[in-house]
């Protein structure tokens, strides 16, 4: 029994589904064009609020103000109408182009404020000091021939040599030892041991001043002098015995109090997180606590303890606001940092400050690259 197949008379109009297509194919490219307009504004309206804060003497609470809601408003704005653009494209064009579209603007703003500027500082570290004129490997000659110079890379040695070990050591041992009273001191030591994390450098430094301040001939009011005072000694110069670097020693004192709570509290959760198992078994084999802590507890925790040195030591390699605040640079303190710092806004030398910021970032690269690595080998042993 065949089966006919009634064909609708051709009347030249387009069948219900086409109508649904072309709406839907119509209110996408609307979508798309008012995603579009809307990107441009909001660019617009961005870059003109950022321009405002530059150009007119706005008052500090309304430029925070404005810098908040172009930024925060403005990022909302830019992302909505990436995401309205994208949706108006033909569904294959959408699924392939939408994680680009979406993971663009970060990479436009990293390149804007991190690849460019360091592209544009290596081109001036072989330019004069107006950035004018080539003078090749003149700048990098003049300042590594320089005797201050080498004094500053010596004592930027010593801080690297310094600061990360004590900082994770001391860091380590107050995480063991907070680890052993019972909840509420534990709790109450470590937000002690922690609170100077919550002070700036500058601010940091500024305190300190305090503790080394000297006076000849007047009472002291710096707490070491006043302390040496009282046990009939002469007050001291803290800051400016520079023999055997002892004021490089007090300066990094103060790096070592502001970041002994960070690596307090990364090092007390690494340890922790040790499984407990481990340890009662190297305690069943007769492992004294010590052996226990060095031969089960720290090969547990190596990679915390990498990470904490890795980032007190970048920090270290950059410390500039203790040094400034507590001394200038001068008794034999001075760091590359601030030698940065003094070339390009004290002297005016662009060319030998860029060339100081490219041996600082040649010393960090090494640094960053071990990170990574190591990094990725906690990953894939996870």
């Amino acid at each position: 029994m065949s089966t006919s197949v009634q064909q609708e008379p051709e009347t030249g109009r387009e069948s219900p589904a086409g109508d649904t297509l072309a709406k839907a194919g119509g209110a996408d490219a609307r979508r798309a064009l008012i995603g579009l307009v809307g990107l441009v504004i909001t660019v617009y309206l961005m870059v003109t609020a950022f321009q405002s804060i530059v150009v007119f003497d706005l008052a500090k609470l309304v430029q925070a103000a404005v810098a908040i809601a172009a930024g925060v408003g403005g990022a909302m704005a830019l992302f909505f109408f990436l995401n309205m653009t994208v949706e108006g494209l033909p569904q294959r064009v959408e699924s392939r182009l939408k994680p680009y579209i979406f993971v663009l603007p970060a990479v436009a703003f990293i390149g804007l404020f991190l690849i460019y500027p360091t592209v544009q500082t290596i081109v001036y570290s072989f330019a004069d000091d107006e950035s004018q004129a080539w003078v090749g490997f003149q700048n990098y000659q003049d300042i590594l021939g320089d005797p201050d110079f080498r004094e500053t890379l010596f004592n930027n040695f010593l801080w690297i040599l310094i600061v990360p070990v004590v900082t994770v050591t001391l860091g380590l041992l107050v995480a063991v030892l907070a680890d052993k009273l019972s909840d509420s001191w534990e709790k109450t030591s470590k937000s002690v041991i922690f609170l100077p994390m919550a002070i700036s450098f500058v601010g940091a430094a500024t305190i300190w001043r305090f503790v080394y301040d000297s006076k000849v001939g007047d009472t002291q009011i710096g707490l070491q002098n006043g302390i040496v005072t009282a046990l009939g000694f002469d007050p001291v110069s803290w800051l400016q015995l520079d023999t055997f670097s002892v004021n490089d020693l007090l300066l990094m004192v103060i790096l070592v109090w502001l970041q002994v709570g960070f690596s307090m509290v990364l090092l007390s959760a690494a340890i922790k997180s040790v499984p407990e198992e481990t340890l009662e078994a190297a305690r069943i084999d007769g492992a004294s606590e010590v052996q226990t802590f060095f031969q089960v507890v720290v090969p547990q925790i190596r990679g915390t303890l990498i990470t904490v040195f890795i980032t007190v030591l970048i920090l270290v390699m950059k410390v500039f606001d203790v040094v400034y605040v507590m001394t200038g640079g001068d008794f034999g303190t001075n760091v590359i940092g601030l030698e940065f710092f003094l070339q390009i806004f004290q002297f005016g030398n662009n060319g030998i400050a860029a060339a100081i910021v490219v041996l600082l970032m040649l010393a960090v690269i090494p640094v960053l690259i071990y990170q990574v690595r190591h990094f990725r080998e906690e990953e894939s042993t996870r």
